[in-house]
């Protein structure tokens, strides 16, 4: 019975450290979580001229994956005049840490000379319009001020401190075509482009006269070859792309793709849609 119960005992004991040590250890992954884990805003020291802030940011991109593309200085300033004032710019987009130079335009000048900063708290935001997510840091006006003014770090050394991976890839040169062709509005369509492939205005391009010769036929316009044609964050699913060329796009509740194994010899086509998109985020190159 005593055997029993001292074995009892031990188990017991056992148990309770082990519960014990993984309490501690949880604690400890915690605080280097706390310590070290969360996404951290360092404000940099600008090289260039005018209304650029610099900023570096650091995240767990793995456990949090976003695609951040704004930035937004707001400025809360109860007892001084202007009360509220934001400054935003369009960022391109960084999918993992990252440290660049913004130029915020005049706006940044107005926050940072508002009356009564000295009271008043500044918000930095970074935030991805893809993915929802949004990343806020507040600060005393003073500490702003003073960061933006007085920091010895730039973009460059920051990026050789954390070791981010900043390798250019050359890219070819997108083709973005000129908006050149909306017609009036259709009836029961409204705005259309008015393009020799839109069955609606087929009509209008048969046998029309070419600028500098008179009644003589227009020539149709040469198509091309394209490499590539992909779409960028941004679609609003208007169906303007597929109605177009619907072989290449197909448009999904929430975006736009690209068919699997699309035509890419009739750029032309391609380049109509490119045209069509409201929010220019169809971008293609030419196949050399």
């Amino acid at each position: 019975m005593t055997t029993s119960l001292m074995a009892m005992g031990i188990a017991l004991f056992a148990v309770l450290n082990l519960v014990l040590g993984l309490a501690a250890i949880s604690m400890l992954f915690g605080t280097f979580e706390t310590l070290f884990g969360k996404p951290k805003l360092t404000i940099l020291r600008t090289q260039k001229p005018g209304n650029h802030f610099a900023l570096g940011f650091k995240w767990n991109s793995a456990k949090e994956p976003a695609a951040i593309d704004t930035l937004r200085l707001r400025l809360f300033n109860p007892f001084g005049s202007p009360t509220q004032a934001e400054v935003m710019q369009k960022l391109e987009t960084q999918r993992s840490s990252f440290a660049l130079e913004v130029d915020m335009g005049p706006g940044l000048l107005g926050l940072l000379g508002a009356k009564g900063f000295d009271k008043a708290t500044v918000q930095v935001e970074l935030s991805s319009t893809r993915d929802g997510v949004v990343f806020q840091f507040d600060m005393s006006g003073p500490k702003f001020r003073n960061l933006v003014m007085k920091s010895s770090e730039t973009v460059p050394s920051f990026i050789k401190r954390h070791k981010l991976d900043v390798k250019s890839v050359s890219k070819p040169p997108i083709d973005v075509p000129i908006r050149s062709f909306i017609a009036d509005t259709v009836p029961g369509k409204g705005p259309m482009l008015k393009l020799a492939t839109n069955p609606m205005f087929a009509g209008e391009f048969a046998g029309a006269p070419a600028a500098g010769a008179a009644g003589a036929p227009a020539a149709a316009l040469p198509t091309f070859t394209v490499a590539k044609v992909w779409i960028e964050p941004g679609c609003i699913v208007c169906n303007a792309c597929e109605d177009i060329y619907p072989e290449v796009f197909e448009v999904l509740a929430d975006t736009c793709i690209i068919r699997p194994g699309a035509p890419l010899d009739n750029g032309l086509r391609i380049q109509e849609s490119a045209e069509a998109c409201p929010v220019e985020v169809i971008k293609f190159t030419k196949a050399s």
